[in-house]
């Protein structure tokens, strides 16, 4: 059995927030691969179902961000999922919006969902680093994460989740380059931001 956990946080207000894009990944797959409805368990909502004869089971933790762990390892200690089988989609700052990369193991890099998870499950587990840009000032971080995507995002967001939830098997295959060679494939670039019209004057 396979875990794929979509990190964020709960409720409306954070819906289309940046930080929010494992969510919104998770939502995807559940919706593309006909999953069971969502229901609360391990402190999260969960759904169930199966990916080319793989049997999976879809978390979104409710506990807020930087409590993440707890729901996750709640999980994978009631259905006995090996790190191995536990498939975690964040937010990653340090990659263009767009860009996708895939790891097993390795640090948090300052991503608190990351260090939940690493405190009580370990840090052996799969990562999933979907880029959303960095906005270019330290100081800037946290409104950037907790800001909206805009209208022109979607254009890279829909196709991304499209590829992520259709590509997943090659994951299950331990085929980390090809997930993301098609993934790359499948995506358009994000548009890079304009810069500013110059103000008048002479």
């Amino acid at each position: 059995m396979w875990l794929i956990v979509g990190l964020g946080n709960p409720g409306g207000s954070y819906a289309r927030n940046r930080h929010n894009i494992g969510y919104m990944a998770a939502d995807e797959i559940v919706r593309r691969h006909c999953f069971s409805s969502w229901r609360s368990k391990y402190q999260g909502q969960v759904s169930e179902g199966s990916i080319a004869g793989e049997k999976v089971l879809v978390l979104k933790p409710e506990t807020y961000m930087n409590l993440s762990g707890q729901s996750v390892a709640a999980a994978a200690r009631f259905h006995k999922i090996a790190n191995a089988n536990v498939i975690v989609l964040h937010d990653e700052l340090d990659l263009p919006p767009a860009k996708v990369r895939v790891k097993k193991g390795g640090g948090a890099g300052g991503h608190n969902g990351l260090k939940s998870i690493d405190a009580h499950l370990g840090n052996d587990y799969w990562r999933v680093r979907l880029g959303i840009g960095h906005p270019g000032d330290k100081a800037l971080v946290t409104h950037w994460v907790l800001g909206d995507f805009t209208k022109a995002d979607q254009d890279w967001i829909e196709p991304l989740f499209d590829a992520l939830a259709k590509e997943l098997p090659l994951l299950f295959q331990g085929n980390e380059n090809g997930f993301m060679t098609k993934l790359a494939q499948a995506v358009p670039s994000a548009p890079k931001p304009k810069k500013p019209e110059p103000t008048g004057g002479p």
